[in-house]
C-alpha cells in the first residue's frame, strides 16, 4: 500500500480538548513509519486494557454455568426450570438498556462510562455471593444485565474512533478473544476454588473473587484509557495529527462529532441493510449464547466429575480464542467479512449436528472434538458481524445507535438459548443442538447471499460511473450522504 494524501473536510475542527490543528488536504501525506508507531501505541495502551475488561465482563456473565456444577441450584432451593428463568432474566435488561447505555458512551465518552459500568457489574457479581434464595440472585442478575448492556457495543464504537475500517476486525478480535479466554479462565478458577473447604460454598467464593477482580479492573481502566485518538495522552503532536487524519480518511464522516439523537436514528431510514444484519445477528446469537452459557453442561455429558468437567472446558476455549484472532486478521487481510462469517457459522452448526447425532457417552473423543468445533466457530461470528456493519456506517452518531441495537437484538437470542437447554432435555440436549445447528446454517447462507449482493452492487456502481473503485478508495469524509454518495462502495462483501 503506497502513501496517500488523506482528504478531510476543512469545515469541521478538532475537539476543543485537542491542540492538534487541521492540516491542508493537499499537504498531508502519511508517513508509514509514523503510522506503525502510532498503531503500536494504540495496541499497547488500549487493547490490553479493553481485553482485560471484557475478560471480566465475560466471566461475570458466564460463571453461572460453573456455579451450577458446584450446587448453586441446590443451595438456593431452585425448583423445576428456575435456572433457565435466571438465565433468561439477565437478557431482558441486556436487550432493553443497551441503546441508551451506548448513547451515554457517545455523550460522555467511553473512558468514563465503560469503567464505571465495569465496577457496577463487578459489584453485582459480588453481591450474588450473599444471595440465599432464587429472588435474591434474580435481582442481582437483573442489575448485572443492565450494567453490562452497553459494554460490548460501547467498546466496538470506541475502537472505531481509533482504528481504520480495514484494521477493525483484527483489533476487535483481540479484545473479543477475551471472552474465549474467560471460559478457560473461569474453568481454571472454578477448578481451584471448588476445592476450598470453608464455611462458604465454592460458588460463593467464585462470585466474590471474580467480582472483586472486576471492580479493581474498572478502577485501573478509568486511569489508563484515553478519551479519543486525537487527544490521547501517550501521543506526541505529530502522532495526534496523524491519528485524526486516519479516522477522517477511513472511518468517520466527521471525527469526534457531537452527539445528535436526530442524526443517529436516521440510520434506520438511510441504511437499507440493517434488517439483514439484524436477521444474521439472530442466527449468530442462538449458537453463540448456547456455547457461552452451556458449555460446562455440554462437557458434563462426557460423564466426568464436577472438578474435571470445569477443567475440560479450558482447552476448547483456548482453541476458540486462537481461532477468533486468526480468522479476524484473515478477514482484514482479504477484505472479506461474508465468507469468513459464513464458514465459522457453519463450523459451529456442524459441531451441534455431531452432538445431536451421537451418544457422547459411547464416543467420548468425537463428543469432545465437537466441543472444540463449537468454540472454534461460535465466538468469532459476533465480532465479524459487528465489524461488517460498522465498516458500512461511517457516521459516528449512526454507529453509536446502530451498534447497540444490533447487539441487543442478537443478545435477545440468549432468551432462546436459555430456554432450549432445559433440565428435561438433559443430558443429551438433542433438540437444543438441532435448533442451534439450524440457526447456524441459516445465518451462514444469509451471510453468503449478502456478500454476493454487495459484490454485485459495487460492480453495478462502477459500471454505471465508468470507474473501478473499491471500498477505501474514497475518504469517509466524502461519504456524508451515506449509501447515496457517488463514491460509496460496500465493504466486506465477497472479494
Amino acid at each position: 500500500m503506497q502513501d496517500r494524501q488523506y482528504v478531510t473536510d476543512q469545515k469541521h475542527g478538532l475537539s476543543s480538548e485537542s491542540d492538534v490543528e487541521r492540516i491542508s488536504i493537499d499537504a498531508y501525506t502519511v508517513d508509514r513509519q509514523l503510522e506503525k508507531r502510532l498503531l503500536w501505541k494504540f495496541d499497547l495502551y488500549i487493547l490490553p486494557m479493553l481485553s482485560v475488561m471484557y475478560l471480566f465482563n465475560s466471566i461475570d456473565k458466564s460463571n453461572l454455568g460453573n456455579a451450577k456444577t458446584d450446587g448453586l441450584t441446590t443451595d438456593l432451593h431452585f425448583k423445576s426450570n428456575q435456572y433457565n428463568i435466571l438465565l433468561s432474566i439477565f437478557y431482558v435488561p441486556l436487550v432493553l438498556t443497551g441503546p441508551p447505555m451506548n448513547m451515554l458512551t457517545k455523550r460522555f465518552g467511553a473512558k468514563f462510562v465503560l469503567p464505571i459500568a465495569m465496577m457496577i457489574f463487578g459489584g453485582m457479581a459480588m453481591l450474588s455471593a450473599a444471595c440465599t434464595n432464587f429472588g435474591g440472585i434474580v435481582t442481582t442478575r437483573w442489575f448485572l444485565g443492565m450494567a453490562e448492556s452497553g459494554f460490548y457495543p460501547g467498546v466496538i464504537y470506541y475502537l472505531t474512533t481509533f482504528y481504520k475500517r480495514n484494521e477493525l476486525a483484527g483489533r476487535l478480535s483481540i479484545f473479543y478473544a477475551a471472552s474465549e479466554v474467560a471460559g478457560a479462565f473461569t474453568g481454571l478458577i472454578a477448578f481451584g476454588v471448588f476445592q476450598i473447604k470453608s464455611t462458604l460454598n465454592g460458588w460463593q467464593y467464585l462470585f466474590l473473587i471474580e467480582g472483586g477482580l472486576t471492580v479493581l479492573g474498572g478502577i485501573v481502566a478509568i486511569i489508563i484509557l484515553p478519551k479519543s485518538a486525537a487527544t490521547a495522552y501517550f501521543l506526541d503532536e505529530e502522532e495526534k495529527t496523524l491519528a485524526y487524519h486516519r479516522i477522517a480518511a477511513n472511518s468517520s464522516t466527521v471525527v469526534d462529532s457531537k452527539f445528535s439523537f436526530r442524526q443517529a436514528i436516521r440510520v434506520f431510514k438511510r441504511d437499507r441493510l440493517w434488517p439483514v444484519y439484524m436477521i444474521i445477528g439472530f442466527c449468530t446469537g442462538v449458537p453463540l449464547f448456547s456455547v457461552s452459557n452451556f458449555l460446562p453442561q455440554i462437557v458434563a455429558r462426557l460423564g466426568y466429575s464436577t472438578v474435571k468437567t470445569n477443567l475440560y472446558t479450558v482447552a476448547p476455549n483456548v482453541v476458540g480464542a486462537f481461532c477468533v484472532v486468526y480468522v479476524a486478521f484473515s478477514s482484514d487481510h482479504f477484505g472479506d467479512r461474508s465468507i469468513h462469517l459464513a464458514s465459522t457459522l457453519a463450523t459451529t452448526a456442524a459441531g451441534f449436528v455431531v452432538l445431536a447425532c451421537i451418544d457422547v457417552t459411547k464416543h467420548l473423543g468425537v463428543g469432545y472434538f465437537a466441543c472444540f468445533m463449537l468454540c472454534a466457530g461460535g465466538f468469532i461470528t459476533s465480532p465479524l458481524l459487528a465489524t461488517w456493519y460498522n465498516n458500512n456506517t461511517p457516521d459516528e452518531n449512526q454507529r453509536a445507535i446502530l451498534t447497540p441495537v444490533m447487539v441487543a437484538t442478537a443478545n435477545s437470542m440468549g432468551l432462546v438459548a436459555a430456554n432450549i437447554f432445559t433440565e428435561k432435555s438433559a443430558p443429551r440436549y438433542e433438540m437444543a443442538s438441532i435448533i442451534c445447528a439450524c440457526f447456524g446454517f441459516a445465518g451462514s447462507a444469509l451471510a453468503l447471499a449478502l456478500g454476493f449482493w454487495m459484490k454485485w452492487d459495487n460492480s453495478r456502481r462502477n459500471k454505471s460511473q465508468g470507474v473501478d473503485l473499491k471500498a477505501g478508495d474514497v475518504p469517509t469524509t466524502e461519504l456524508k450522504d451515506g449509501q447515496k454518495s457517488e463514491g460509496w462502495r460496500w465493504m466486506g462483501g465477497v472479494p
